[in-house]
């Protein structure tokens, strides 16, 4: 498998998955048609899917320049019919995606929004904006306890698994990590790496789930660190890993 990152917008990435066998393939979260189809051009590639995590425009607005191109199938959450343009195949936890010769899963990870899903192809998973490299995503639509439960959930992939996520937003996830975490060794390492690749003007995704466990304050609710800056910030907050976890995206929200 071939993944290709494109830049789209202002910080978005969508990621071109081609199968080198077939020259099959799928984009991910296409926010404008005209990079991905000259890409798609260039790599010679046949595209068969667009493979959308969740409905917001910044994700889904190439959709109908794409299709107006290429007529393909259109996944995302089977609850988002209305809401993703084009839309063909409704997808579901659990469910199996096919690319040319690859086979892709899907996990439902709602929190973000209601229908927010990821696919996880061989160990590469495309994320949307549910797990940021950091970070995670605003809850728009769902529950600390959705979000929770989804960011868990994706937690039990391999330490190796790659995160692609849909924005390039890690510099000032980190500046904040390291606001309540600040004497996590690893998190200061990633922080001064981070700031070197994106002065260079380098990509910082993707990561590892490895690297996310260690650094990503919405991943560390047992850091006895930030739950003390969580005590600080809430002096009534519990400390459960929901309310850890919600305390922390409020602090994010206000920074």
């Amino acid at each position: 498998m071939k993944i290709t990152q494109i830049s789209l917008l202002r910080d978005n990435y969508g990621y071109l998955l081609v199968c080198e066998k077939t020259k099959h393939a799928a984009i991910v979260d296409p926010s404008e048609a005209e990079p991905v189809l000259r890409r798609i051009a260039q790599e010679q590639a046949t595209l068969t899917a667009i493979l959308n995590t969740h409905h917001h425009r910044d994700h889904t607005g190439g959709n109908e320049g794409i299709l107006a191109a290429h007529k393909v199938r259109v996944c995302g959450h089977k609850s988002d019919q209305a809401r993703v343009f084009g839309m063909t195949d409704g997808v579901d936890e659990g469910d199996e995606i096919h690319i040319g010769e690859l086979k892709g899963k899907v996990f439902f990870i709602p929190g973000h929004t209601t229908g927010h899903v990821a696919y996880l192809f061989e160990d590469n998973l495309f994320c949307g904006d549910t797990l940021f490299t950091a970070g995670c995503g605003r809850l728009f639509e769902g529950t600390p306890e959705q979000m929770h439960a989804s960011l868990k959930q994706l937690m039990a992939l391999p330490d190796h698994t790659k995160v692609y996520c849909g924005h390039e937003y890690t510099e000032n996830n980190l500046r904040f990590a390291v606001t309540v975490e600040p004497k996590n060794p690893k998190l200061v390492a990633r922080y001064d790496r981070v700031k070197a690749l994106r002065a260079s003007g380098a990509s910082t995704v993707p990561a590892t789930m490895e690297e996310e466990k260690e650094t990503n304050p919405f991943l560390r609710w047992d850091s006895a660190e930030i739950q003390a800056s969580v005590k600080s910030a809430a002096p009534d907050t519990h400390l459960d890993p929901v309310s850890v976890f919600a305390t922390v995206r409020k602090m994010k929200d206000a920074f």
